[in-house]
């Protein structure tokens, strides 16, 4: 098991996805808001994602291919178990 804390960003047009909720569901991981906000220019939120290191790397790329930029953010890979 691995944690990865990330900051994404949603252009208006993907502010009303699911991107979140399909990140745990389709890539197995398990999805903490820490932080979010949004208006209607842009969307935000502070996210640790836990789960098999491969799936967050799966899950974040697929989230990139969307569309939602996502910056790394301190303290970036927690291994344990």
């Amino acid at each position: 098991m691995a944690k990865k804390r990330v900051r994404l960003t949603f252009e208006p047009q993907l502010i009303t996805e699911p991107v979140i909720y399909r990140l745990g569901h389709e890539f197995k991981v398990v999805t903490n808001i820490r932080m979010a906000d949004v208006d209607e220019q842009v969307g935000w939120v502070i996210l640790e994602l836990e789960g098999d290191p491969s799936e967050i790397d799966r899950s974040l790329h697929w989230a990139e291919e969307l569309g939602v930029r996502i910056d790394s953010l301190a303290g970036d890979v927690v291994e344990g178990g």
